[in-house]
Formats: C-alpha cells, structure tokens, sequence
C-alpha cells in the first residue's frame, strides 16, 4: 500500500527576507547597522497559517 503524499511535502525552501529594499536569504554579509533594523523589527507570527 503507498502512502498518500501531501501538497508540498519534501520541498525544501530557503526564508527570503525583505529588508531595507533588499530580497536576502541571510543576514550574515549585513552591516552593522542594517543587522540592528532586522533586529528591532516587530516580528509576526506564521501560526495558523
């Protein structure tokens, strides 16, 4: 018997973020300044989506 698989399941995905007009995966090469706006940013929850 196979087992039923689920839209999206295996799909592996990188978090892009939007900051300072910027479409970035890390925040690693951010200077200081940009890495304190990420950082005081208010943050939003993703449950119940």
């Amino acid at each position: 018997m196979e087992k039923e698989k689920k839209v999206g399941e295996g799909v592996k995905f990188e978090r892009i973020r939007r900051i300072t007009g910027y479409l970035v995966g890390t925040t690693d090469r951010f200077n200081n300044g940009k890495k304190a706006e990420e950082k005081d940013r208010v943050k939003h929850s993703t449950k119940g989506i």
